[in-house]
Parts: structure tokens; sequence; C-alpha cells
């Protein structure tokens, strides 16, 4: 159980809690010891009435009327305290598995991009899912399982031995073979419940990409290979779960084996001792009455010890990722970006996935409120800069500075609440359009959000739909056309009203009027703020303060749109090729 060991801290989090939840279990197992012992008085008195006839039947049946108005009452009182019990120790699970996926989700938000390259998205799902789940049971049905049966356990027995010795000695042989079995068997289900888990997590990340790339499947017309991959999957995952459920279904057959065996010592060894007058018969049922007690709580040990071994595999995967220290280190500075002076000194970047260099050597200097245009092929290393500006990497060499401070040193949320970053591919949620404008600025007036749409030129758009700004979207935004998302991208970024503002060729997916409105707009509002624009198109950046060519990572052209043109290189030749506009 060394990797549930990670939740301690919750077990004492919740310490009083489950305290009152342990203390009420063990007065509520006192209570019901009241009932064998009740009953073991009855037939005695029974015995002695038949055999020696020394008691009169009136006091017998007053005696008999008294036990069973106690056995009533201690059976309720029994009854309620394993109520509240389960309101304590169940609740508390509850609570923990609450705190546990937050930890979680946190974290996951904490971690690197690499984390994310590297990772499924229905992997990550299910760990916060199924796995936290697995988990719960381990702090609910487990704990309070455990304690019932440890506290009825030590109490049975104690009571066992206290009244018969010998025969509690008997009765007990089966119990250290059963402790094998379950030993032997627990580490089976480890096993299986962890290839279980990974098994559904193939699974759940197999049809989150199916259900994400829907559009692809039916256009490619291969639904049926989508099918029987997923099939494939499938039968894998059954396969995998009907070899956890083969090794699963020896726990309670042998569990009632075990107790069929007691139940027999207790009718054989019991009865000779009753027939030798060493015992009375009242004991003989006592016993019988505590072995059936007994029954539930052992049958429950192989169920409680699979929920144990599937929760220490579960949050076995839960650890590999809350275990993983996040890359991009939180700086100390909190002061607000006033400036959006940027520099770049020597910078290089590897991506560590595929060790391809983005960038080589990249050095340039942004003064305050200057728009920079950067224009180059494809993968050339244009949208690598922007995202070195926001921290979502760190560099691999060199440095970077936003008003004259290292950009490390900033806080991350300082930092980002600076800039206003709208990436290639726009990301919407599945929430109004409103909302989604609203995430550059949860405090914004509903006019803000209007201002922001009319300056992104999709203000019009949006007031053509049927609900306007409260039009729910589809997932990311799949019922907007291409030009649309990548316009309320533009308004979510404009509404934070950031120092600095990133462009990653945003408007590729507009057409070239809208495109114009939008370049103007954003022209008046760049008057104060430090603005990069990554174009693939001149007519995007040809009014730029100054313009970089990016090629292979590497900066190798640099001035005004005139400057560059009076070059021969890959900007003049680009410009011919495109041809937008001609001076």
């Amino acid at each position: 159980m060394k990797e549930l060991s990670y939740l301690n801290k919750y077990l004492y989090k919740y310490k009083t809690q489950l305290f009152l939840g342990i203390l009420i279990t063990i007065v509520s197992r006192i209570f019901s010891l009241f009932a064998p012992r009740l009953i073991n008085n009855s037939l005695t008195i029974v015995e002695a009435y038949i055999t020696e006839q020394t008691i009169l039947i009136q006091e017998v049946k007053e005696e008999l009327a008294i036990n069973i108005v106690l056995i009533i009452v201690t059976s309720l009182i029994s009854g309620f305290l394993t109520f509240l019990t389960r309101q304590t120790i169940i609740n508390v699970s509850r609570y923990i598995e609450f705190d546990l996926k937050n930890e979680i989700f946190l974290h996951y938000q904490n971690l690197s991009m690499d984390f994310y390259k590297n990772n499924r998205t229905g992997d990550l799902m299910t760990r916060v899912s199924e796995d936290v789940s697995k988990v719960r049971m381990y702090f609910g049905p487990a704990l309070m399982y455990s304690i019932t049966t440890t506290s009825l356990f030590i109490i049975v027995i104690a009571s066992m031995i206290n009244i018969a010795p010998q025969l509690a000695l008997y009765t007990l042989i089966p119990l250290p073979i059963l402790s094998i079995i379950i030993y032997k068997l627990s580490k089976a289900v480890n096993f299986r419940t962890t290839i279980i888990q990974e098994t559904l997590a193939d699974l759940s990340s197999f049809t989150q990409e199916s259900f994400s790339g829907i559009s692809v499947i039916k256009s490619y017309n291969i639904e049926s290979k989508i099918q029987n991959d997923f099939n494939l999957l499938a039968l894998k995952s059954r396969d995998k779960n009907l070899d956890l459920a083969r090794v699963q279904s020896w726990f309670f057959p042998l569990m009632i084996l075990m107790i069929g065996l007691s139940n027999l010592l207790v009718i054989f060894i019991g009865g000779n001792q009753y027939i030798s007058g060493e015992i009375e018969i009242g004991v003989l049922a006592e016993f019988i009455l505590y072995v059936f007690m007994l029954t539930w709580p052992v049958a429950t040990v192989g169920w409680v010890t699979s929920i144990i071994q599937q929760a220490e595999a579960s949050q076995k995967r839960i650890n590999v990722f809350l275990n993983k220290i996040p890359k991009i280190k939180d700086g100390e500075i909190k002061r607000k970006i006033t400036s959006g002076k940027i520099e770049f000194r020597m910078v290089d970047y590897i991506y560590k996935e595929t060790n391809i260099q983005a960038l080589k050597n990249i050095s340039f200097l942004i003064n305050p409120g200057e728009t920079i245009g950067l224009i180059g092929n494809t993968g050339s290393g244009k949208s690598t800069i922007l995202d070195l500006i926001c921290r979502l990497y760190d560099s691999s060499k060199g440095k970077i500075f936003i008003d004259s401070h290292d950009v490390k040193n900033y806080s991350l949320n300082t930092l980002r609440a600076s800039i206003g970053y709208v990436t290639q591919n726009p990301f919407l949620f599945s929430d109004t359009i409103l909302e989604n404008i609203k995430f550059g600025n949860f405090n914004a007036k509903n006019s803000d959000v209007e201002r922001v749409a009319k300056q992104a030129s999709v203000h019009e758009d949006i007031e053509r739909f049927q609900n306007g700004y409260q039009t729910i979207l589809g997932e990311r935004g799949i019922t907007l056309s291409g030009g649309q998302k990548q316009r309320i991208s533009i308004a979510r970024a404009l509404i934070k009203n950031p120092q600095i503002l990133l462009f990653d060729d945003c408007l590729s997916s507009v057409d070239a009027d809208t495109e114009e409105k939008i370049q103007k707009n954003i022209k008046s509002l760049a008057l104060n703020k430090t603005t990069i624009i990554v174009s693939n198109n001149v007519s995007s950046i040809i009014d730029a303060d100054k313009i970089l060519v990016i090629e292979n990572g590497e900066i190798t052209q640099i001035g005004t749109h005139k400057e560059l043109m009076k070059l021969n290189g890959y900007y003049k030749s680009l410009f011919k090729k495109q041809n937008t506009r001609k001076f």
C-alpha cells in the first residue's frame, strides 16, 4: 500500500470525522454482541426449566420477555449507530474524492506544454475520473468495512475465548488459511487491475480522438475501419476484465467455505462438549451466532482486499503524474508590465521530443508600442517565438527580457495577464459566445464584449445568430466557420486590454475586406501596445514598424517593408508571388 501512503495527508485532514466514525463503529459492534449473549441466557433458562424444573414457568416467561425486548432495543441501537458510521466515513470519502480531483486538475494546469504533447487526453481524463473513483472506494467502503470487520473480530473473538477457550480455538482454525489465500489472490488482483486501467485509458483516448475527428472519419469514409479498431480495443478490455473477474470470483466461495468449516467445527466440537457436560446448550447456540456474525465481515475481506488493490493500482497511475515537476517555474516579480519592451538575446530552442532545433541564435529588440511582423515558411519557428514570450516553453539557451527583466523572473500570472495571445488554431469552449469572449476578462461588461466584437469585425455575424451572444457553441466551436472562430479569439484577446498583443497567423481564414478592417482596428488599438503579428501573408504585416524574416529558425532579414523590398531575398520574392499590394 505504499502508493496509497500519498493520501495520508487527507486522512489527517479529516481525522476528527474518521475518529468519530471509528468510535461509533466500535460502539455499534459492542451493541451487536448483546443478542447472542441474551439468546444464550434464554436457552440456558429454558434448559434449566426442562431438565431441573427448579424455575417457575412464570419466571421463565418474564425472563424471555425481558430478553426479547433487550434484543430488539440493542439491535435498533446497533443499526442506528451503523447508519451514523456510514454518514461519517462514507461522507469523508466523498470529501477526499473532491479534494483529490481538484489537486490533480490543478497540477495538470501547472504542468508544461511538453507534458500534454507526450500524454493523450483520454488517459488524462481516465486518471482524474476512473482512477480517482477507485481510490474513493478505498476511503469509503474499504475503510468502513475494514474498521467494522477489525472491531467485530476483536470483540467477538475476545468474547468467544472468555466463554469457552477450547471451542474458540477450534472455531478460529480456518482463519490463518484464509489469510494466506487472500494474500495470494490480492497480488493477482493488483496486477490485473493495473492492466485494466491502462486498457481503459487506451479505449478512452481512442474514443475521444474519434469523436473529435468525426468530420475526417466521415469525409474519408473510414467508419468501418474505426469501428473495427474500436472493436479490437473493446475486446481487449473485455478479456482483461474477465481475467480479473476470474480471480475475484474465488474470493466469496472461499470465504463461505472457511465459514462453513468453522460452523462444522462448532457443531462437532461444541456438540461433544455439551454431551460431556463441559458447556451449556446456550453457549453452543451463542457460538453458532458468533460464526454467523463473522460470515459477512469475513466475506467482505475479499471484496475489501480487491478494492484496496484496485485503489493501489489506480493511485500508482495518479502518482506518476502528481510526481511530475512543472518545468516552467514561477517567478517572484508581480509588478504589472507597463511598457512592453521585449528583447531576445542569443535565444535557442530545441524541441526535446524530436530534438529539432526550432530557433538558432535569435536576437532582436522591440521597443514599447512598436508593431513587429514575423514572416517565414511553415515550421520556421515564428510561433515558437510567441510561445517563449508567454513562457509556454522556456528557451534552451539565451535570455528573453520584458521591461528589462528576465521573463523567467516574472510571476506566471503577472506575465500572462499582460499578454493577449491569439493562437494559430483558436480554441473555443462549449459555452456561449459571450462567455467565450469573457474568458479574456471575466469582469467585463456586456457592452465591452460588443465593443471588442465590433473591433474584431464579428459583431454582425453574432447578431445574425438566433440567440445572438447567448448562442451555445459546439465542442471546440465546431458550429462556427474558421473565420468566425478566429475573430472571436481576437475579441477575446482585445477585451483583456493587455500591454502586449500576439497574433499568430490569426487572419488566415477571413476574406481580404474583413482582414483589412480588422487590421485598421488593431492598428488604432495598438498605438501604445507592443504588438507582434505572425503571418504567411505580406499584406498582414506590410505596415509593421519592423519586419523579421525567419528561415530555418534564424533571422535572415530585418527591416521595414520598403527596406526589405530593396534587398533580394525571401521577403521580396514572397511579395512578388503574392502581389497583394502595389506601390
